[in-house]
Parts: structure tokens; sequence; C-alpha cells
């Protein structure tokens, strides 16, 4: 499914970074800015929270276009401000995912992934504003981890945010730093709040792919709870057209609720998932275990869409049904 670049990204050659480029949304924005004749400069540490041979195959179409730079580094020990020179925007896909993986001593690497590292990029940014560059906006990947449970769907960016796990404190921090940083010292920022994004490339351990992978390996797919929760499903290719159109974001800082339009059970989208798994040969026939809920896993999100909308003219355009077509044919051909 063709990413469709926004006009402004078509009339303009522009430079940027792009933190976490390996990954499922940072490759995807890569290669879709290389194809269109952009200057990316990427960078990622290929960290072992899923294999690094996987993301050297996101970024394959990339590697060797002459107007693709890679550093292999991590954003804490990096010369930030030297990979910012010259740099028109900056896009920071690079944190430390996963709920349930947050909790414990592993919450260190959330620390220092999610949070130091996003500090020491906006102090960069900071740093080359001061000396002249051509630096126009950083757009930051948060998450609708930072609202926890709610009480009434769909949330607004102006509830009350109550993370539920400590991966939704730590985007939640950085989420913040990158507003102090806007409100303090004029860092033009957007921050994104996704709502469960999924599609090719989709990282091993998220719940579509999960599922998918299970279905080949002829095992059930175990079910978190009793798959009543529901979620706003968002589609890769508009997760990322957000992330362009937040670049032209007339604010100082602003903050945007990115989801998919709609609102599902777990339970009905895995019916249209089976559905799409038996028509392109990912399994012959598929049961379901269920077990109990995890720690940190939120009851239901929904997003209001309305201000994304109406600040940056972004609209869902991935119906559910599209999108795991796309992504089933994709594990079938390429996982």
């Amino acid at each position: 499914m063709r990413l469709e670049l926004p006009d402004s990204w078509k009339e303009e050659r522009r430079r940027v970074l792009v933190t976490g480029c390996a990954g499922f949304l940072g490759s995807t924005l890569v290669d879709a800015l290389v194809q269109q004749g952009h200057e990316v400069v990427g960078i990622d540490s290929f960290s072992s929270y899923y294999d690094p041979k996987e993301k050297r195959r996101n970024l394959a179409g990339a590697v060797g276009q002459p107007n693709f730079e890679l550093i292999e580094m991590d954003l804490n020990i990096a010369d930030l401000s030297a990979m910012l020179a010259g740099v028109n925007y900056c896009f920071h896909f690079a944190a430390q995912a996963g709920v349930r993986a947050s909790w414990g001593s592993e919450f260190d690497v959330y620390l220092d992934s999610n949070i130091h590292a996003t500090q020491r990029l906006l102090e960069a940014i900071l740093a080359v504003q001061g000396e002249g560059e051509s630096f126009r906006r950083l757009i930051y990947s948060s998450s609708s981890s930072v609202y926890g449970n709610q009480e009434r769907y769909p949330v607004s960016e102006d509830v009350e945010k109550k993370p539920y796990s400590p991966y939704g404190v730590s985007k939640l921090a950085a989420e913040q730093l990158c507003a102090l940083y806007a409100e303090n010292f004029g860092v033009p920022c957007s921050s994104l709040r996704y709502f469960t994004v999924y599609g090719p490339r989709q990282r091993p351990d998220m719940a579509f792919r999960k599922f998918l992978e299970a279905a080949r390996r002829g095992e059930p797919w175990r079910i978190y709870g009793d798959g009543e929760q529901t979620r706003d499903f968002t589609f890769v290719t508009d997760a990322i057209r957000a992330n362009l159109l937040a670049a032209d974001d007339p604010s100082p800082y602003g903050v945007y609720n990115i989801g998919g339009g709609s609102r599902i059970s777990l339970r009905e989208a895995l019916e249209v998932l089976r559905d799409r798994a038996l028509a392109h040969g990912v399994a012959t026939e598929i049961h379901l275990e269920y077990t109990e809920a995890q720690k940190g896993d939120v009851r239901h999100t929904y997003a209001d869409g309305s201000r994304a909308r109406e600040a940056l003219g972004f609209v869902p355009d991935v119906p559910l049904e599209a999108g795991l077509d796309a992504e089933a044919s994709w594990v079938a051909t390429h996982a």
C-alpha cells in the first residue's frame, strides 16, 4: 500500500534526520522520503530488543542510495549537533518500546532510551538553532499509553494523563520535555500520540504480527483477557503521513492524537485477521486460547482526532480490513 506524500513534501527538497530509522515507523518514513529525493540522515543503535537483522532488512531499499546516510550509534553518545547540521526537520522515533517489558530492572533502559536520549536531542537542536542553522521542527513520536485508562471515550488531548505502565510514564516524560524546550527556548515541536499502529514491518512483539506468525507455525492465538478490550488501530502509512503533515505545523508546540478513526474490540479485529490470514495462506486453521490479562495493558483506547484534523489536515485513509490484508500479505511473503 503506497504512501502518498503531502504536496509540500513533493514541492521542496528537504534534509531530515530520522532517529530510530531502522524500525517499523522509521524505515517506512525513510523509504518514502528517499524515493521522493529528499536528503535523509538516519541514526539507529540496532538494539537487541528484537533481531537487528530484521531492522537491516527494513533499510535494504535505502542503504546505498546517494541521498541516504546511515549512522549506527546510540543517541546517548552520538554527536547530535554534528548530525543536525543543515537539517530542516527531525523525526524522533527512537525509543525503547513495549508496555509489558517496561517493569522491573528493565526500566533503566527506558530511562536512557526514551527520556535521556530525548533530552540530549533537544539540547542539540537548541545549539544548532543558536548558530543560525536552518532547523524548522522536531516531530516527536509519543503514544496513547500516556492516557492510561479513562472514564470516557474518545479521548481528547486535554484529558488528564494517567499512564498505566512504566513505558507510558517514559513517553509522557519525554513529551513534557519537548513542551518545556518549546515554551522556554522556542524549539518548534509537535508530539504525536499514536494509537496502536500496525502494518507491514510491524515489530515481532506487537499483537497482529505475533498472531500471524503463530498461525504460520500452527500455534493457537493466545488472547490476554476476554477479547472485549477495544483499540483504535492505525495503519502505518496513516501514521507516517501524520508525521509529514506535522512537519508543517504552524504552532510553536502542538500535541495531537493520531488514530485510525474507529474503535473495535480485539475479538472483532481477530475475526478480520483470521479471514485475511486464511486468504493469504498464512494458515489453514486457527484456534484461539484465552489467558489472564497482562499488567499495564489498558482496557480501551479511542482517539478524538478532531485537533489533528483541524490543525494538520490529518484524516486516516486506511480502513482496518485493508490494513490487515496488507499486513497478512507481508507476513506471508516477507517475514
